[in-house]
């Protein structure tokens, strides 16, 4: 928000920046809440095992995801900016690297499905079917780096001056995240496929088909902690999602009143925000489905605006190297943000949408 601010002037970058980075928290807010909610489920499930008096006992979808949330706003309430959040940053990459490498390994050592059928990809429709299935991919990767969004706010938590910048313990930051990313997702995609194939889905994703094929001959404690991990590691990123929101709302009070924002205000901005996620998420459970369009939206924040803030702000000479580079870099994301956009609704359009609003299964 300080850098848009700087750089294009206080009405122009509240007006550019406030509402996607409010947005975009809020979303992936309530994007935790639908899939935390259901892996709760899914872990209670587990531990009942074929016990059906124990899955009789169970909660509504909706009750779910108020557990999550209460959870997630209890939490919340310990951590007053994103400096404090420097310790759930490192639990949540530990428990993604842990749950991540549970799965795969497991998937080898356990083998694959007896019914396995060794396939081959054939494209299928027509041309505008796979054009549309290629931008289908192209979006689904663009939207792997919506965390970048938040990068910037980040960074501007860290200390920096004119010998000791904040890029550089930023960039050091930055590679150790992709070195576990990479450590999480390239095994995990190698082992997933080798073990499951197609039989993958959507939906359910590789944990689906792992408890699908292997839960009669996996002891229901291991299945119990790997869904314990995951629940953990979306705990962890709710707090660092919706901190955004949270320093937007306290920005607004102080200059509004023109003083520190005490301690209570703080605590019923967190519940008036989790008590909104909450009511949005019961109220559009289906809102994963809607990801790419949602995520098209906020995209800019990523590929489109960091280029044209550097410019406005180095101000370099114009035509030069670097300002062709910025240049020609944001006008590629505005490119890629419109299409992928327009990809979204195609798909909407083609695959149709099956809503349950109030009614979270």
């Amino acid at each position: 928000m300080h850098l848009s601010i700087v750089a294009f002037g206080e009405k122009l970058g509240k007006l550019l920046v406030l509402f996607p980075t409010m947005y975009l928290s809020g979303g992936a807010c309530v994007m935790y809440i639908i899939s935390g909610g259901a892996t709760m489920e899914r872990l209670f499930q587990a531990m009942c095992d074929d016990n059906l008096e124990c899955r009789a006992k169970t909660l509504t979808g909706a009750e779910w995801f108020l557990v999550f949330i209460c959870i997630a706003i209890f939490t919340s309430l310990f951590f007053p900016n994103l400096n404090s959040l420097a310790y759930v940053s490192f639990v949540g990459s530990i428990t993604a690297l842990a749950y991540c490498s549970f799965i795969w390994i497991l998937s080898l050592s356990k083998g694959r499905p007896d019914d396995h059928v060794e396939t081959t990809v054939v494209l299928t429709g027509g041309d505008a079917s796979q054009i549309r299935n290629a931008f289908t991919g192209f979006e689904m990767i663009a939207l792997a780096f919506r965390g970048h969004n938040l990068v910037l706010e980040i960074q501007g938590t860290l200390h920096t001056n004119g010998k000791h910048p904040s890029r550089k313990p930023m960039w050091r930051g930055v590679a150790i995240s992709y070195l576990l990313i990479a450590m999480c997702m390239y095994p995990l995609a190698i082992a997933g496929y080798w073990a499951y194939g197609d039989k993958i889905t959507r939906a359910q994703g590789i944990l689906g088909a792992f408890t699908k094929f292997h839960q009669n001959n996996t002891s229901k404690y291991l299945i119990g902690a790997i869904y314990l991990l995951i629940i953990i590691n979306y705990l962890c990123g709710f707090q660092i999602y919706a901190m955004p929101t949270f320093d937007n709302f306290v920005r607004l009070y102080v200059s509004k009143k023109n003083r520190a924002c005490p301690k209570w205000v703080r605590s019923a901005i967190k519940l008036f925000f989790g008590g909104l996620t909450y009511l949005i998420a019961v109220a559009f459970p289906f809102l994963p489905i809607l990801g790419m369009l949602i995520g098209a939206i906020a995209l800019p924040l990523t590929f489109v605006y960091p280029c044209f803030m550097w410019i406005a702000i180095k101000k370099p000479q114009r035509c030069s190297r670097t300002w062709c580079l910025n240049m020609g870099l944001g006008s590629l994301g505005v490119a890629l943000c419109v299409t992928l956009f327009g990809t979204a609704i195609w798909s909407l359009v083609v695959d149709g949408l099956q809503a349950n609003f109030f009614n979270p299964k």
